[in-house]
């Protein structure tokens, strides 16, 4: 959500700054809208002084006797009372529609987010590890021969569709261990507060965080009007919702780990193999609420969060920064991490880590009160990966993958797996 006085004082530059995404041009409609809306407000302000005046002089006409003064001031004060409902209505209107255009604009993007039309034009800025060597044509995950038992489209087409997977035997306890190891992680070594959260939520909590009115069809929806998360960055960013904090209550730094659903409604045909890209999956999902004085150092703690769990697990990565023509809707600036796939030979994407300034705590009137006084403000969001867990299990077993269809797994999980260390090529771990 927009600030209408910061677009009132810059229009130009709130239209420049849209047009890096390649949006149209837009001040000059909103603003019309909003001189209209003014317009109105000012016109049921100025008929309800009007009537109120007139209102005392009634009971002046009457007590003197002036039966013709009295009927026309009474007249009036109807006349009036209707011009008042008139305009406050028209200001609703406008109001409704002005606020319905801002709902579905992007965020303005940060000055540091370079220009781009797409994701070959996102700029790197650091790589971690080696990619392996291999003696043999790697595979893709679904391809192992030690994952084939445990990982199985046909059942879950039968029972679900297509874009859905039952796991079982050694990959779903890696899968277990994998979201396990990565809330642990962040609860003892980066300090974030384990939250569980319903996967069911109400619209306006999906209006808060931006996935509608805009992205509608890019989630699910129940007959009785609930929304399941496509990520639980909806949940724990609309845990302030409403809310206004002191400032010491600031930073709030939460993680959960949740089933996530999305409908992949614009990526038809795109990543149909294997696990990649699935209706129903699970997250380790992060989220900061924060002062807009630390937001940006927040944005790279929580970057450096997200790395760590692949630096332990010892999957190479390269972190981006994207361009304006790839970052989402609600972001000021994203890092994306990709992690090393040797099946595909490439880095793919297992993490967005995205700060949101103050465009989601508009949307859910999140304000927090400064410690030396004043006017409550507006906090800073953010929200990230950390990671998705079912592209964490693909890297890992394409990374560890042996020529005899069994996989090494990273130490740092053997905890986590009753000290097994490797998985089978029958699909079992040992």
């Amino acid at each position: 959500m927009h600030d209408i006085r910061a677009i009132r004082e810059n229009p130009a530059a709130f239209d420049a700054n849209l047009a890096r995404r390649g949006a149209d041009p837009v001040s000059s409609s909103i603003l019309s809208l909003d001189e209209q809306r003014r317009a109105a407000i000012h016109a049921a302000e100025t008929a309800q002084a009007e009537q109120n005046k007139a209102s005392k002089e009634v009971g002046k006409a009457k007590a003197s006797g002036d039966e013709t003064e009295f009927e026309r001031l009474r007249a009036l004060v109807a006349e009036k009372k209707a011009e008042v409902a008139e305009m406050q209505a028209r200001a609703k209107d406008l109001d409704a529609q002005l606020a319905g255009i801002l709902m579905t604009l992007p965020n303005l993007l940060h000055g540091d987010v370079p220009n781009g039309a797409d994701e070959t034009d996102n700029v790197e800025i650091r790589r971690w590890g080696t990619p392996r060597g291999f003696d043999f044509q790697p595979k893709e995950h679904f391809e192992i021969d030690g994952v084939k038992p445990g990982m199985d489209f046909e059942t879950a087409a039968k029972l679900s569709g297509s874009r859905f997977v039952v796991l079982s035997s050694g990959i779903a306890r890696l899968h277990r261990a994998l979201a396990q190891f990565m809330l642990d992680t962040h609860i003892t070594d980066h300090g974030l507060a384990e939250t569980w959260t319903p996967v069911l939520v109400r619209e306006d909590m999906m209006l808060g965080t931006g996935q509608l009115p805009k992205f509608g069809e890019d989630s699910y929806q129940t007959t009785n009007g609930w929304w399941l998360v496509p990520t639980a960055e909806v949940t724990l960013t609309n845990i302030v919702n409403g809310l206004t904090v002191d400032e010491d209550y600031l930073p709030r730094r939460y993680v959960a780990h949740t089933q996530c659903f999305r409908s992949e409604a614009g990526s038809a045909g795109k990543d149909t193999a294997g696990m990649l890209r699935q209706h129903q999956f699970e997250k380790v999902e992060m989220v900061s609420v924060t002062h807009p004085d630390r937001s940006m150092e927040e944005h790279e703690r929580m970057t450096r969060c997200a790395e760590a769990i692949l630096e332990k697990l010892g999957l190479p990565y390269r972190t981006v920064v994207l361009c304006s023509g790839d970052i989402g809707f609600g972001a000021i600036k994203t890092h994306d991490i990709e992690v090393w796939l040797p099946g595909q030979d490439t880095y793919r994407e297992i993490s967005s880590v995205s700060v949101c300034g103050d465009f989601q705590a508009r949307r859910m009137n999140a304000r927090f009160r400064p410690a030396g006084g004043g006017k409550p403000e507006f906090v800073h969001t953010l929200n990230g990966s950390g990671l998705a867990v079912g592209r964490c299990l693909i890297a890992v077993l394409e990374n560890g993958q042996q020529a005899d269809g069994s996989v090494d797994l990273p130490q740092a999980l053997h905890p986590w797996l009753g000290s097994k260390t490797r998985l089978l090529a029958d699909g079992t771990l040992a």
